[in-house]
């Protein structure tokens, strides 16, 4: 299960650097929830998983279409917005870690209600 946690989060951080997130969600989610399901991962996890991922890609160079808009909005050299972004990338990536690795922390309050 952590091997496929871990694959999937490399996956999904590609395809959140080369796709909108949307049409990520609509291309790639009836392709791993099956997958998923037979590993044991919980379908809301999975979702916020899938969030978490494609969100991080969205920023993530080469292609992260949020730093080319950015650097168009505040008039700066897109490298320099690239190297600005750096330290929030890897809190983000720390972030999306411990979503994938410590379900209990998005399930608690479901599994509360």
């Amino acid at each position: 299960r952590i091997w496929f946690l871990l694959a999937l989060n490399v996956f999904l951080l590609l395809v959140g650097c080369m796709m909108d997130i949307f049409s990520a969600i609509f291309v790639v989610v009836p392709l791993i929830v099956p997958v998923a399901e037979q590993f044991g991962v919980d379908p809301i996890h999975l979702g916020i998983i899938f969030i978490a991922n494609l969100e991080l890609g969205y920023l993530t160079p080469p292609v992260g279409l949020n730093l080319f808009l950015a650097s168009y909005r505040f008039n700066r050299p897109l490298l320099e917005v690239y190297r600005a972004s750096l330290p929030l990338l890897a809190i983000l990536g720390i972030g999306v870690l411990i979503i994938t690795y410590v379900p209990w922390l998005t399930l608690w309050l479901v599994n509360w209600l």
